[in-house]
């Protein structure tokens, strides 16, 4: 399958979920990174109006799972977030944020990403690091 159609197959399954409340659009996909976007306007606000810190962990943690998953290529699988942390570095109030995760560590068991969220004008507002679990389906 074409990076392309994976990518539309990512945007059409994603309907029904937190994904689709945040506005998250995946918008690039290469050899070991994966990039989404997302809206920043109210619905991601916080009270002062500026992106909340908890809407950027949501779209790293998206983003970063869904990269984690793309890439153990097997459906007997499941991947799961096991430990989060990132620094906020600017705010922004306006635009869309990109998250790029990129891969440090892909182990058979577990893996750890590097997810660079930017600005439209490619200004990095925020860098975290996940790490994923893959186990069994049961």
């Amino acid at each position: 399958m074409e990076n392309a159609d994976k990518l539309a197959l990512l945007n059409e399954s994603s309907n029904n979920f937190l994904i689709k409340t945040l506005d998250i659009k995946f918008t690039e996909l290469g050899d070991d990174y994966l990039v989404a976007c997302m809206p920043v306007n109210e619905r991601v606000y916080q009270p002062d109006g500026v992106l909340h810190g908890g809407a950027t962990f949501a779209l790293a943690e998206t983003v970063g799972s869904v990269a984690s998953y793309l890439f153990a290529k097997t459906d007997d699988q499941i991947v799961r977030g096991i430990e989060m942390s990132g620094n906020h570095l600017r705010s922004v109030n306006s635009g869309h944020v990109h998250a790029k995760a990129e891969s440090i560590h892909k182990g058979r068991t577990t893996q750890i990403w590097q997810i660079r969220v930017t600005d439209d004008e490619d200004q990095l507002i925020s860098l975290l690091k996940l790490t994923t679990i893959i186990l069994p389906k049961k």
